[in-house]
């Protein structure tokens, strides 16, 4: 089992009727901001991530969002190359993972190799690579992507970015989206024959058979609660799985989980209510479904799943009056002591066969102390009980960096074929 540390630029200071007036944290005027606060949200932002490198975590994750509130990282590459460049001075041996590179938005596809090509150079080899199609109001409203393109142009610049890794010879490219007369970076990676590389989805079937198919891994984001939605999309995955011809292995999958943790379950209640709270009134909630979701990015398959997966109690109209109580019952956090964190993460890992953890540890309006608390308890209370979950399983690590324990393979041929 691989726990990795995740974590995003969130601006803790918007005022306590933000979302009495403001349409979403995505339209947030910047005039709500000072500069000092935005200086601490980075600084803290970095802080938390080293602190995680230093306590054991074995992997360190950041995402992209262009013009949010609650992440404020519109290139995860700049955090990323700073961490490689910390932690191999350091000698610590943890994973640099920046999942967020959105490349369905992406007009510069071949920096994206590059950039992370640095990062796995300057970590001597540790990067695990993550890309997402990209959020519909990021890539249509923030990058006059044409939702309609966005699927198509994420394929194409994803096999444009694994063939400038893998291929030694300079090439051509004639796509449909980018043209390049030659495509011949430097460096190129350091990790053959290439870094791992992640897919991240909220459930999409295409997304999923899309990793499965290419014998990639895939970050689950469970957003809306994985009690109300983990088992059918779960369950989907692994029957697409079957459909696919691949094994079952469950370091195929990843999931990310709100979690905080205090000495007792009443102590974890009242440190971390208000901070989860906020994080689903006025971040992820304060986005409109209709942006999230633009008409024509999600194809038919999509569509139903979507629909399926959040029928149950409509938690996310919901998401602007939530409550911590409807949170916990949802499962969108695990909150509690070290005891009752560890036996839910457990659960969850072995009934839906989860090989990669992402502990979301820094959320909502958590303040810097509260926060590095929390990341300490848990690498020290929780994080040594989850570890040896996947041990005695016949199931090897194709997903991880060979330097830091991995087991990789040939990868195969991208897709869709490169054209040159």
């Amino acid at each position: 089992m691989k726990v990795s540390f995740f974590s995003q630029v969130a601006y803790r200071e918007l005022p306590d009727d933000f979302e009495q007036h403001h349409l979403s944290c995505v339209t947030t005027p910047y005039s709500l901001t000072t500069p000092s606060t935005i200086y601490d949200s980075y600084r803290d932002f970095m802080d938390e991530l080293v602190h995680a490198a230093r306590c054991g975590f074995d992997g360190v994750a950041v995402t992209e969002h262009g013009q949010s509130s609650y992440d404020m990282m519109p290139n995860p590459s700049l955090i990323a190359a700073t961490l490689a460049y910390l932690t191999e001075v350091e000698g610590l041996p943890v994973a640099i993972y920046p999942m967020g590179r959105s490349l369905g938005k992406s007009r510069e596809p071949v920096r994206v190799a590059e950039e992370m090509a640095v990062v796995d150079v300057m970590s001597g080899g540790r990067l695990i690579a993550g890309f997402p199609v990209g959020l519909s109001y990021d890539a249509s409203l923030n990058n006059a992507v044409a939702p309609i393109e966005s699927r198509e142009r994420f394929k194409e610049h994803l096999a444009l970015v694994l063939r400038a890794w893998d291929d030694s010879a300079p090439f051509a490219w004639n796509g449909t989206y980018s043209q390049y007369p030659s495509v011949n970076i430097w460096p190129r990676p350091l990790q053959q024959p290439r870094p791992p590389v992640y897919l991240t989805g909220t459930g999409n079937p295409v997304t999923m058979r899309h990793s499965l198919e290419a014998d990639f891994g895939f970050n689950y984001f469970g957003w809306f609660g994985l009690k109300m939605t983990g088992r059918q999309v779960f369950d989907r995955f692994w029957d697409l799985a079957d459909q696919v011809g691949v094994p079952r292995n469950p370091f195929r999958m990843s999931f990310m989980q709100i979690i905080g943790v205090a000495d007792t379950d009443d102590e974890a209640r009242r440190l971390y209510a208000k901070h989860a709270e906020y994080f689903f009134r006025r971040a992820l909630g304060a986005i409109p479904g209709e942006m999230l979701s633009l008409p024509g990015a999600t194809d038919i398959n999509g569509v139903r799943a979507m629909l399926r997966d959040s029928s149950d109690d409509g938690l996310f109209a919901q998401m602007k009056t939530v409550t911590f109580d409807q949170l916990v019952e949802a499962g969108c956090v695990t909150v509690g002591s070290p005891a009752t964190v560890r036996e839910e993460l457990a659960s969850y890992c072995t009934e839906y066969g989860i090989g990669n953890l992402l502990a979301m540890l820094n959320f909502g309006s958590l303040p810097r102390e509260l926060a590095m608390n929390n990341i300490q308890l848990f690498a020290d209370e929780v994080l040594p009980h989850l570890r040896g979950i996947w041990d005695e399983s016949e199931h090897e690590h194709h997903w991880w960096p060979e330097r830091l324990g991995g087991r990789p393979r040939q990868p195969m041929a991208a897709t869709p074929a490169a054209r040159s």
